[in-house]
C-alpha cells in the first residue's frame, strides 16, 4: 500500500537534497550576514547553483570561483578607467571570454561574464574595485559552504 509520500511523488532522495540545500543556503546566508557583506543574497545564490548542478561539485566549484575571480577584477578595471555604455559592455564581454580562453578557464567564461555584467551594469555607491571584491567574497562564501556541505553531507546517490 503506498504512503502519502509516494503518492505525492516524493522520495527519501528529494527529501535530503531538499533538506541539505535548505541548510546550507542558510549557513551561506548566515555567513555572509554576519561578514556584514552588501549583497549577502548571492553567498546562498552560489550555494544553490554548486549543490543542485548535474556537475561535479569540485568541478563546478573551481570554475565559478576563477570566473568570478575574472570578471569582478575586469569589471572593476573598466568600470575604473571608462564610463560603461555598451560599446563598453560588450567590449567586457568579449575580453572575458578571451582572457578565459589564455588562461585555460573556458568553462569560467559564463561566471566571468555574468560577474562583469553584475560589477559594471548594476549602479552602487562604493567604488567598482570595493564593489568587485565584495561579489567575489560573496560567491566565496557560497561555494565555500557548498563544498564543505558536499564533503560533510554527500548527496544520495541515484
Amino acid at each position: 500500500m503506498p504512503t502519502w509520500t509516494t503518492r505525492l511523488g516524493l522520495t527519501r532522495d528529494a527529501l535530503i537534497i531538499s533538506a541539505r540545500t535548505a541548510i546550507a543556503t542558510v549557513v551561506s546566508l548566515l555567513v555572509a550576514r554576519i561578514l556584514k557583506l552588501p549583497e549577502f543574497y548571492w553567498a546562498p545564490i552560489s550555494t544553490v547553483v554548486i549543490l543542485l548542478s548535474t556537475i561535479d561539485p569540485l568541478t563546478l566549484a573551481w570554475q565559478r570561483f576563477a570566473g568570478t575571480a575574472l570578471g569582478a577584477a575586469l569589471g572593476a578595471l573598466i568600470a575604473t578607467c571608462a564610463h560603461p555604455n555598451w560599446l563598453i559592455y560588450g567590449f567586457g564581454i568579449f575580453l572575458c571570454g578571451i582572457l578565459s580562453s589564455i588562461l585555460r578557464l573556458k568553462s569560467a567564461y559564463r561566471f566571468a561574464a555574468i560577474a562583469f555584467s553584475i560589477v559594471l551594469l548594476i549602479t552602487h555607491d562604493r567604488p567598482p574595485w570595493i564593489v568587485g571584491l565584495h561579489r567575489f567574497i560573496e560567491v566565496s562564501v557560497g561555494i565555500a559552504v557548498a563544498l564543505l556541505v558536499t564533503v560533510l553531507w554527500p548527496a544520495p546517490t541515484a
